[in-house]
C-alpha cells in the first residue's frame, strides 16, 4: 500500500473517531452532547475543538503562579486586578465603558441570545452554534441562511432576510466551522447597513491567526453605532480555552443596557488566575507570533497533503480545516 493510501486511511479513521474537522458540523459547539474524550483510551486526540496546541504564554504561566496567593480572594479584593477592564480596553483601543468581560466568548454569545430575544435572529448555516441554538431553546425564531457554494457567508441574502421583527444578526467571521472569511471592507459595509435595522453581533474568535489586511476588527465601528457588538476570546491564539476569558465590545449605551441585565455579574465569573494570565498574555507578542507561524505552517502542510490525496479542502483562514470525508 502506498504512503498516500496509508495517509488517506489514517485521516479517514482518525477523523471519524476523533470528530475531526468537517465530519460533524454540530460538534463544533457540541450541541449533540457527544463525549469530548471519545477515543482517548486508544490514544486518539479530539481535534474538533480548535484548541491552540502550543499552550499559554510563559508570561501567563508566571502570572498565574504569582496570583496563587490571592486565589482565596474575590477579584474586587485584589488590587492588581481592579484595573483589569481598563487595561483590556486600553490594549484594544476602546474605553472601559465599551467593554464587558465574560468567561469566554461562549458565555457572551449565550447571554446575548437571551438579551435580544424579543424578535427573530438572522444567521448563517452552518455556523458556530452557541448563539443560534440558545435562541432556539428559548423560543426565538431563527432564520438560517445557507452559506455560498464556496462556504462563505451570503451577506446579500442575509441582508435581504432581515425584516421588521429581526432584532439580531449573527456573523462568525472568520467562519466556524468552514474556516472562510468575508473581507473586512465587505463586512464593514454589511454591518453598517444591517445595523440600521437590527443589532449585529460579530464573533471574531479566530481573527488573530491572520495578518493585515485580513485581520481588521469591526471594533472600529462600535463608537459610532450602538447596534454593532464585537465578541472576542482568549481561547484561540492565547491558548486559554481552559481558563475561560473573553469580552464583548460595544457602544457605551448598549454595554450599560447589557450590564444592567444578563451581564450584571459576568466579570465575577472569571477567576483571579485567569485575569492575571490574560493581562500577561497580552504583553507577550512573541508567543502569539510563534503560535500564528506554527499554525500557518501546519495548516499549509495539511491542506497540501489533503489536496495530494484528492480530498477537496476549503482554503482555511483559521486554525482548523473543513473537508468532506
Amino acid at each position: 500500500m502506498s504512503n498516500a493510501l496509508n495517509r488517506r486511511d489514517w485521516l479517514k479513521r482518525n477523523s471519524l473517531a476523533a470528530l475531526a474537522l468537517g465530519f460533524s458540523l454540530p460538534s463544533m459547539a457540541n450541541e449533540e452532547g457527544m463525549l469530548r474524550n471519545f477515543g482517548a483510551a486508544n490514544g486518539l486526540l479530539n481535534l474538533g475543538s480548535n484548541e491552540n496546541p502550543y499552550g499559554i504564554s510563559p508570561k501567563a504561566k508566571e502570572a498565574i503562579l504569582s496570583m496563587m496567593t490571592e486565589a482565596n480572594r474575590y477579584q474586587f479584593n485584589v488590587a492588581p486586578l481592579q484595573n483589569f477592564k481598563n487595561e483590556l480596553s486600553k490594549y484594544y483601543g476602546v474605553s472601559s465603558d465599551q467593554v464587558l468581560v465574560t468567561a469566554g466568548s461562549g458565555d457572551a454569545l449565550n447571554m446575548l441570545a437571551r438579551h435580544f430575544s424579543k424578535g427573530n435572529l438572522v444567521t448563517a448555516t452552518p455556523t458556530f452554534g452557541v448563539l443560534p441554538n440558545t435562541a432556539k431553546k428559548i423560543g426565538t425564531k431563527v432564520i438560517e441562511i445557507p452559506l455560498t457554494q464556496t462556504k462563505v457567508h451570503d451577506l446579500p441574502a442575509m441582508l435581504k432576510a432581515i425584516n421588521n421583527e429581526t432584532q439580531m444578526v449573527y456573523i462568525c467571521n472568520h467562519a466556524n466551522p468552514t474556516s472562510t472569511i468575508v473581507s473586512p471592507a465587505v463586512l464593514k459595509s454589511f454591518c453598517i447597513e444591517a445595523a440600521k435595522k437590527a443589532v449585529v453581533i460579530i464573533d471574531e474568535a479566530y481573527i488573530d491567526f491572520l495578518n493585515p489586511p485580513d485581520n481588521e476588527s469591526m471594533i472600529s465601528l462600535i463608537s459610532q453605532n450602538p447596534n454593532i457588538i464585537v465578541v472576542r476570546t482568549f481561547s484561540k491564539i492565547h491558548a486559554m480555552a481552559g481558563l475561560r476569558v473573553g469580552f464583548l465590545a460595544g457602544h457605551p449605551t448598549v454595554v450599560k443596557s447589557l450590564e444592567q441585565n444578563y451581564f450584571t455579574n459576568s466579570q465575577i465569573t472569571v477567576s483571579n488566575l485567569t485575569m492575571a494570565a490574560a493581562l500577561a498574555s497580552l504583553q507577550d507578542e512573541s508567543h502569539r507570533q510563534s503560535c500564528k507561524q506554527k499554525n500557518e505552517a501546519a495548516r499549509t502542510y495539511t491542506y497540501n497533503a489533503l489536496q495530494q490525496m484528492n480530498i477537496k479542502c476549503i482554503p482555511s483562514y483559521t486554525n482548523f480545516l473543513f473537508f468532506p470525508l
